[in-house]
């Protein structure tokens, strides 16, 4: 070995280096050990999940902790160096201080959490994992109708949470307005269908509404909010084609596909059973009173052209 390998050996930053290494490789080993071993025990996804981030946490600080007492007398001498390279890096890595930046405003202004439904940067879906520079979703619609998953995972730059809008699904209320819109002929009785949409709607709806009932008023708290209600209302529009009704109705954000599907099927077997009393209206084209007309056509004659 060459006296100048010998000398580097021998340099105590060097040496420190090494054991940073070492000690960096077991603190991640044992982390991960950790996280493993807990996890199993837990069956929550909730729990599991916030448990196995404050155990990551954690190791980071250990780790900042580790290398501050190896470095410990060279903490002035680094952070000159810092101070040195320190707007070289911060013009480099924009994109990433402003991603941690919108991290510190995600996690503090509770923005949105693990669970929660939210549109971010155009894109829909649920929010499975917040990290310090990405916030990742498991999207929903895309080329999948409505509300349910397609099963492509989306990461976006938590620095998008402060240019853009972020609508919350699930925040505070997670429950979500939504109606159907039944066409029904002129000639039918408007009272039968009214009292159908009804007997459909208690039938249906009702079984959610004291727990809707709770979380509005939950959120009254929270907000400058009206007493707005939660109960199904039926309204009535006629228009030049037919009688409009709509039902108006509120919906666990997770359920309002399902809760359409069961509402259109129970209204459809109530208007069989109806027996002509209302019918279903659908845009056509009648003509009416059409005057006759008759068309000649002759034959041309040989050796003529057009």
């Amino acid at each position: 070995m060459s006296d100048e390998w010998k000398r580097i050996l021998a340099e105590p930053l060097f040496i420190r280096a090494i054991l940073v290494v070492f000690g960096l490789i077991v603190l991640f080993l044992t982390i991960r050990a950790i996280q493993h071993s807990i996890t199993q025990r837990v069956e929550p996804p909730q729990a599991r999940y916030r448990i196995r981030k404050m155990i990551a946490m954690g190791g980071y600080l250990i780790v900042a902790l580790f290398i501050s007492i190896v470095f410990s007398d060279q903490l002035g001498h680094l952070a000159v160096a810092f101070g040195v390279v320190g707007a070289g890096v911060a013009f480099a890595l924009q994109e990433v201080i402003a991603s941690m930046g919108g991290w510190v405003t995600i996690t503090l202004g509770r923005y949105y959490q693990v669970g929660d439904r939210i549109l971010l940067d155009g894109i829909l879906g649920d929010v499975i994992d917040i990290g310090v520079l990405r916030t990742t979703l498991m999207e929903c619609g895309g080329w999948v109708s409505a509300d349910l998953y397609n099963g492509r995972i989306v990461r976006i730059a938590n620095s998008a949470a402060l240019g853009d809008l972020i609508f919350n699904y699930s925040a505070d209320f997670p429950y979500l307005w939504d109606e159907i819109i039944l066409p029904v002929k002129y000639g039918g009785d408007p009272r039968v269908a009214r009292a159908m949409l009804e007997r459909v709607a208690h039938d249906l709806l009702y079984g959610n509404i004291a727990s809707a009932r709770k979380a509005w008023q939950t959120s009254r708290r929270l907000y400058l909010l009206d007493d707005e209600k939660v109960d199904p209302v039926i309204t009535l529009l006629a228009n030049d084609n037919w009688m409009e009704f709509t039902l108006r109705y509120i919906v666990d954000y997770r359920q309002r596909r399902q809760i359409k599907d069961r509402l259109y099927t129970r209204i459809l077997e109530e208007i069989e059973q109806l027996s002509g009393q209302v019918t279903i209206a659908s845009a056509t084209i009648q003509l009416v009173d059409p005057h006759r007309f008759s068309v000649h056509l002759e034959k041309a004659q040989e050796g003529t052209r057009d």
